[in-house]
């Protein structure tokens, strides 16, 4: 029932999974940083036979989306601007925002700045990173000056084989049992004329952010948030002092924790998961108080 295809918004072309779903809201689902819609198809599938129809795209400069223009980077205004192009070019109307991780902080500036356009929010570990203090912003934009030079004077790095994906996978995501991210590789990358794979993802995602992210400033888009949220764990927010604290200042918010899923719950637990984001969106409509 899934399909892909591309669509243009904000200057960019976009990279859309789409399930048709039924007669219920839609979903917009948004993935996290170096990840892309496809990773998630089993979610979009359970949500889908559900009767939400699922959007999903593929951020700028991941999947098969458009890159950054020459001589641009990438910015959480940039994505943000994608998304609001997204929902005008699909006419969605009011759906719930699915988000993981990165695309947590960008369904919540959405919730934030247009708060007619968002029915609910399902923030799968998805309330930002650390705060960092202001005196890391001059080394972080000298790591961000020296990273995007060599990158785009080398490229994109060949990936020889899958058990090389899979061994810089393990870099990042070294909870994820070693079966599953062999599962997910595929997904993740792109053939080359030569006979290897590059990830489908802009290498220079893997530069030193110029900026520090600035936790008051996204605490400030948080107290907007009117809709209800569900945030879901994989792992206990209580053993992180700022996880907790951040989630708290939602102010309709609820949560669900997965044992053992880990961050990449969506790899690790997508039935469960879908358990809680189904329960929590049932809740929604019908506009009593929803939990998971």
């Amino acid at each position: 029932m899934m399909r892909e295809r591309f669509v243009a918004a904000n200057g960019l072309t976009h990279h859309v999974v789409e399930h048709p779903g039924g007669a219920r809201a839609p979903v917009l689902l948004l993935h996290g940083y170096l990840d892309l819609a496809q990773s998630f198809a089993e979610v979009i599938a359970r949500l889908g036979a559900a009767g939400h129809r699922v959007i999903a795209p593929d951020f700028r400069g991941h999947g098969d989306s458009d890159r950054a223009p020459a001589g641009s980077y990438y910015h959480f205004p940039d994505y943000l601007a994608d998304v609001a192009g997204l929902l005008d070019a699909l006419a969605l109307d009011r759906p719930h925002v699915v988000a993981h991780s990165m695309g947590g902080s960008v369904a919540t500036m959405l919730a934030a700045v247009l708060p007619e356009r968002v029915r609910s929010l399902s923030l799968l570990e998805g309330i930002g990173p650390p705060a960092m203090p202001a005196d890391v912003a001059p080394d972080r934009t000298r790591l961000w000056l020296d990273g995007t030079a060599k990158v785009r004077a080398r490229g994109a790095r060949r990936v020889a084989s899958l058990d090389e994906a899979v061994t810089r996978m393990r870099i990042s995501n070294p909870d994820v049992p070693v079966e599953t991210l062999r599962a997910m590789a595929p997904r993740a990358l792109r053939a080359t004329d030569d006979g290897g794979w590059v990830f489908r993802f802009d290498p220079l995602h893997q530069t030193t952010a110029p900026g520090r992210f600035d936790a008051e400033a996204f605490e400030a888009y948080i107290a907007r948030v009117a809709c209800p949220v569900l945030q879901v764990w994989g792992r206990d927010p209580d053993g992180y002092a700022y996880f907790s604290e951040r989630a708290e200042r939602f102010r309709d918010t609820r949560s669900a924790v997965l044992p053992d899923a880990g961050h990449m719950m969506h790899w690790t637990q997508p039935d469960a998961l879908c358990g809680a984001v189904l329960a929590f969106l049932d809740g929604v409509e019908r506009g009593g108080a929803a939990t998971a």
